[in-house]
């Protein structure tokens, strides 16, 4: 918890331990410990998961680049709620598909189109910054999306490499994180700037998603392509634009308390500015959008 500072405005009390790791209250909200990740680990945070998630598909138009054939075994790490490993499972049944995360999701939630859990997949607890618990060469393909917020800076190297340790010879590597706000109103843009100072403090480049296409060429990893696809930020953008505003304004409640503890902001400002960009959102009118990247390797050997 040392990465905030104390007020007396904000909660921090101890909360249950889940599946071992402990946890703690902090501005209404229930955090993980002793961990780097600055968002949330609750339910409020599942759904908002699972609409990004419907959300990432929608833009994306799939879940996945890579050009796989039919794989055999599929790991994603940092799954969240597992949506897109079990969807990945039903796509490929042929497959062994692994999600791993710090702790499990604590309700049972399936893949789009889905009554339960395919027997295909199957959910491993672990933590890529302390290695993966997985043999070498083990995957046709590996994936990981949106670990920004979870990764310091200084360990990208450390983690890619890991990833690329269970990838098989030929097998793909697949990374996707957001990048910076272009052309956003000023509201906006000041609300994804004090995220960015927040990370900052705690070691963590909230900024760096356009690098993901050298960070896999850093790895040795081959053919490695890089996609950027912008999701329009707001009402002009029609229903991807209301939908990608409404997963940045829960981004914004749920790093709210952070940005004020840390004495980036005062309540008031914060508010403020958050005010101002949800106004923003709802013109019929604007440029703003969020680049999106993905960006795929092949290990040759």
């Amino acid at each position: 918890m040392a990465w905030f500072k104390r007020r007396q405005h904000v909660a921090v009390a101890e909360a249950p331990a889940v599946s071992g790791r402990r946890m703690f209250s902090f501005g209404g909200r229930r955090h993980l410990a002793d961990a780097p990740y600055v968002l949330p680990k609750d339910m409020g945070e599942i759904k908002r998961l699972d609409f990004q998630h419907f959300l990432l598909r929608n833009g994306l138009q799939g879940n996945y680049a890579a050009p796989v054939n039919q794989p055999q075994s599929v790991l994603d790490v940092g799954c969240g709620t597992g949506r897109w490993a079990m969807e990945m499972a039903v796509l490929f049944p042929q497959a062994n598909v692994v999600g791993v995360d710090l702790v499990p999701t604590e309700e049972v939630t399936y893949g789009y189109g889905l009554e339960r859990r395919p027997d295909n997949y199957v959910f491993v607890q672990g933590n890529i910054l302390e290695g993966l618990p997985f043999a070498d060469t083990n995957f046709d393909l590996v994936h990981q999306r949106l670990l920004v917020a979870a990764l310091p800076a200084a360990r990208w190297p450390g983690v890619v490499s890991e990833l690329v340790r269970v990838t098989r010879p030929g097998g793909w590597v697949e990374l996707a994180e957001c990048g910076v706000p272009v052309a956003g109103g000023p509201g906006f843009t000041a609300l994804w700037a004090s995220w960015i100072e927040l990370c900052q403090r705690r070691g963590i480049d909230f900024a760096c998603g356009h690098t993901i296409g050298d960070k896999l060429k850093a790895a040795g990893l081959a053919d490695v392509h890089l996609r950027q696809v912008n999701f329009p930020m707001g009402r002009y953008g029609g229903r991807v634009g209301v939908a990608s505003a409404t997963d940045c304004l829960a981004v914004g409640k749920a790093l709210r308390a952070g940005v004020i503890g840390m004495g980036i902001y005062t309540e008031s400002d914060y508010d403020r500015i958050y005010a101002q960009a949800e106004h923003e959102f709802k013109q019929t009118r604007g440029k703003g959008y969020l680049p999106f990247y993905v960006a795929c390797g092949r290990r040759v050997i």
